[in-house]
C-alpha cells in the first residue's frame, strides 16, 4: 500500500496517520467544516473537505468519501472506529470500487453486527451463553413467561444495539411489557431496528474483553484480555490490561472461545469478542466487536505490537507473523478516557474553547491526542479529545504513574473526566481489584470527588503560602 484515506477524525486519525507514516505511506484526511484546524487535518500529507460539521453531512457520507479515495487514487481506507467502521455497506462498496477496506468483510460485519445472529453462529462451539431468549420477541406472553422461568431481574436488549441504547433492567415481571416497549422505542431510534430480546441480567459482571488478530491465511490469535469495568452509562472510561482476576486457566478458556467467535465468522483483521465475567468467575460470551476498540493501546503496551499495523499488514495479505505460543504479557497498562465531561455533574457534555491544553510526558507515558490548545470543542461528535494511557512492570506502577499523569494534565476552558480519572485510581476498591461495572453506582459519589479537589487546592494553597513566606524571608535577609 502506497496511500490510505483515513475515513474518520481526532485521536483515532492521527493514531492510524502515525503507523502509516513509520510505514512509509502516505495519508489522506477528510474533514468537516468544525474540525479545518484539527490535528489530523494539518498530519495528512492531503486532506479534503468532506461536508458541514454535522457527522450526517460529512463523517458518515460513505458514497462521497469512496469518489474523494478514487479521485486521490488512494489504495485502501482506515475506518477508525465509530462512524463507518461497523457499516457493512461501506466495507462492501469500498470492495466493489477496488479498495481495500481495512477490516473485517462484509460478511462477519453482518453476522457479529446482529446479537442474536452472533449468539446463533457461535452456539457451535459450546461457548458458554448468558441463559435467556436468543430470538427476537414476537410473542410478548411468551417472553415474559421465559422470563419467569429465567428469574428476574433480567435484561432487555436490542438486537442491533450498543453503548447501552436500547437495554433495560427489569426487577419484577409487571414492569414487563412498558420496559420492552421503552427499549423496543430507543432500538428503533437508534440503529433503526426495534427487535430485541432478552436474557438473565448479571448483577455484579465484570466486562472482560479480548483482542484477536486474523490474516487471510487461515491463522487466529489472541491477545489475552482488557478489564473494562469501569463504565458510566454502560460506556467505558477506564481499561487496564491484564485483568486482576483472571487465572491462567480462564485466561486460556477465553482465549480460545475468542479465536473460536472469530473462526465462526471466517474472520479477518482485528476484532475484540467481548464477555461477561460472573462473582464466580464464570464467563459469558456477549457480542463481538468488529473494528479496532478504542482502548487497543493498553494491549498494543504488554505485548509489544502496533495493532493498526497489524491491520495494514493482514490487509495487505501478509501471513501474521507469529504464533499463540510467541505471544507473552509483559507489565501491565492503564487507560483513561479523557471525555469533555463534567463529572460533577452527571457527566454531562462540556463543550467550549481551550484556553489551555498541555499534555503529560515522561517514561510509561502515552497520550493518543485529536485537540490542540485555542480549539473549540465541537458539540457535534463524541466527546472523547483524547486517552491517557500507562504502562508499568506492576500494576501498582502503573496505577501510581496515572496518577503523576493526570496531575500533569492541564486542561482550562472546558470541564473533562481526569478528575473521575483520579478518583478511580485513588479509590481502594478498584486499588484492591474489588470492584465491576457497578464502580460507579457503589463507589463514585460527586460530592466525594469536591472534597477531593478542595482538599488539593487546601494543599496548594498551604504550599503556595509557604513558598511565599520563604522567599520573604530571603529578600529581608542582610546583605
Amino acid at each position: 500500500m502506497k496511500k490510505i484515506l483515513v475515513a474518520n477524525r481526532g485521536e483515532i486519525a492521527v493514531r492510524v496517520m502515525n503507523t502509516a507514516k513509520k510505514m512509509g505511506i502516505k495519508t489522506v484526511a477528510v474533514y468537516s467544516e468544525a474540525d479545518r484546524l484539527a490535528p489530523h487535518v494539518k498530519m495528512a500529507d492531503q486532506a479534503v473537505l468532506i461536508g458541514p460539521s454535522a457527522s450526517s453531512e460529512s463523517y458518515l457520507l460513505g458514497d462521497k468519501i469512496i469518489q474523494v479515495a478514487k479521485e486521490l487514487e488512494v489504495d485502501a481506507i482506515h475506518p477508525g472506529y465509530g462512524f463507518l467502521s461497523e457499516n457493512s455497506k461501506f466495507a462492501l462498496a469500498c470492495k466493489e470500487n477496488g479498495i481495500v477496506f481495512i477490516g473485517p468483510d462484509s460478511y462477519a460485519m453482518d453476522l457479529m453486527g446482529s446479537k442474536l445472529a452472533a449468539k446463533e453462529t457461535v452456539k457451535q462451539y459450546n461457548i458458554p451463553m448468558i441463559p435467556g431468549l436468543d430470538e427476537a420477541i414476537q410473542d410478548v406472553e411468551h417472553a415474559k413467561k421465559v422470563a419467569q422461568e429465567i428469574g428476574f431481574p433480567i435484561l432487555i436488549k436490542a438486537s442491533a444495539g450498543g453503548g447501552g441504547k436500547g437495554m433495560r433492567i427489569v426487577e419484577k415481571v409487571e414492569d414487563f411489557e412498558n420496559q420492552m416497549q421503552r427499549a423496543v422505542s430507543e432500538a428503533t431510534n437508534a440503529f433503526g431496528d426495534g427487535s430485541v430480546f432478552i436474557e438473565k441480567y448479571i448483577g455484579s459482571p465484570r466486562h472482560i474483553e479480548i483482542q484477536i488478530l486474523a490474516d487471510t491465511h487461515g491463522n487466529i490469535v489472541h491477545l489475552f484480555e482488557r478489564e473494562c469495568s469501569i463504565q458510566r452509562r454502560h460506556q467505558k472510561v477506564v481499561e487496564e490490561a491484564p485483568s486482576s482476576v483472571l487465572t491462567p486457566q480462564i485466561r486460556q478458556a477465553m482465549g480460545l472461545a475468542a479465536v473460536q467467535v472469530a473462526a465462526s465468522c471466517n474472520y479477518v483483521g482485528a476484532g475484540t469478542v467481548e464477555f461477561l465475567l460472573d462473582e464466580n468467575k464464570n464467563f459469558y460470551f456477549l457480542e463481538m466487536n468488529t473494528r479496532l476498540q478504542v482502548e487497543h493501546p493498553i494491549t498494543e503496551l504488554i505485548t509489544g505490537l502496533d495493532l493498526v499495523e497489524m491491520q495494514i499488514r493482514i490487509a495487505q495479505g501478509e501471513v501474521l507473523p507469529f504464533k499463540q505460543e510467541d505471544l507473552k504479557i509483559n507489565g501491565h497498562a492503564v487507560e483513561l478516557r479523557i471525555y469533555a465531561e463534567d463529572p460533577l455533574n452527571d457527566f454531562l457534555p462540556s463543550v467550549g474553547y481551550l484556553e489551555e491544553y498541555i499534555l503529560p510526558s515522561g517514561t510509561g507515558i502515552r497520550v493518543d491526542n485529536g485537540i490542540e490548545q485555542d480549539m473549540e470543542v465541537p458539540i457535534y461528535y463524541d466527546p472523547m479529545l483524547a486517552k491517557l494511557i500507562t504502562y508499568g512492570q506492576t500494576r501498582e506502577q502503573a496505577i501510581e504513574l496515572m496518577i503523576d499523569a493526570i496531575d500533569q494534565y492541564k486542561v482550562k476552558g472546558i470541564s473533562t473526566t481526569l478528575p473521575f480519572g483520579k478518583f478511580v485510581m485513588q479509590n481502594q476498591g478498584f486499588r484492591d481489584g474489588n470492584f465491576d461495572t457497578n464502580f460507579v453506582k457503589n463507589y463514585y459519589n460527586p460530592e466525594l470527588l469536591k472534597m477531593q479537589n478542595q482538599e488539593e487546592e487546601k494543599i496548594a494553597a498551604f504550599i503556595a503560602l509557604k513558598q511565599y513566606l520563604e522567599d520573604q524571608k530571603q529578600l529581608r535577609l542582610p546583605n
